[in-house]
């Protein structure tokens, strides 16, 4: 009986020290670098899905925000995986992808069911801002609030105005977004294309208030 209670205890040690020190490091370099094998190996151990590197991002968000669409797909068949798990920022996946522009991975996260709309800032918000105007008209389609508001009010409109892609803000404003609001800081989404010295679309902005 003590030798197989010794046998029990070497396996599950064994098992611990399998995913240590230098299996954190290994997974978050095979995340940076879409290596799925080795993520799915590491997992296979016993690795935590949801793992947070040094920085305080999850696995997921890192590969959203990498654009390591393979690892993405990895980790996404977990069943313990958390989609909307965020970052030190309060980035999730999701938010980074739409950032980005990962058409791809954006899909993939609102398959498995990743928020949509969310308190303070959204996807939309990060969509708005980023490269692909057909990001932006997914997360409309699939209900995202059009007028959401940020901490200081800020909408998705008014980041498309200072940042986006024009096709977004012609999306949004089709969308019924409100050119009208204002964040705390007074400024509506005119402002934010003028502080860009985006003028013709100010301009454009402009001229749907009058």
């Amino acid at each position: 009986m003590k030798y197989l209670k010794y046998c029990i205890y070497l396996i599950i040690t064994t098992a611990f020290c399998d995913v240590g020190a230098g299996s954190f490091d290994d997974f978050f370099l095979a995340v940076k670098r879409d290596d799925a094998s080795s993520v799915a190996a590491l997992l296979e151990r016993g690795f935590d899905v949801n793992a947070v590197d040094e920085a305080g991002q999850p696995a997921l968000v890192l590969a959203a925000n990498q654009g390591s669409s393979q690892v993405v797909e990895q980790l996404l068949r977990s069943r313990q995986i958390q989609p909307d798990a965020p970052n030190h920022s309060g980035e999730t996946a999701l938010m980074l992808a739409a950032l980005r522009g990962h058409m791809g991975i954006v899909e993939r996260l609102l398959a498995l069911g990743a928020a949509v709309n969310r308190a303070g800032w959204s996807p939309l918000h990060y969509a708005a801002t980023g490269p692909d105007p057909q990001i932006v008209e997914l997360l409309i389609a699939k209900g995202a609030q059009v007028d959401a508001r940020s901490p200081n009010g800020t909408t998705p409109l008014m980041m498309a105005a200072r940042y986006g892609n024009e096709e977004s803000i012609t999306l949004l404003l089709a969308a019924k977004a409100d050119r009208a609001l204002r964040n705390q800081r007074q400024m509506n989404a005119a402002d934010f294309a003028r502080s860009a010295e985006r003028e013709s679309l100010a301009k454009r902005l402009d001229s749907r208030l009058h």
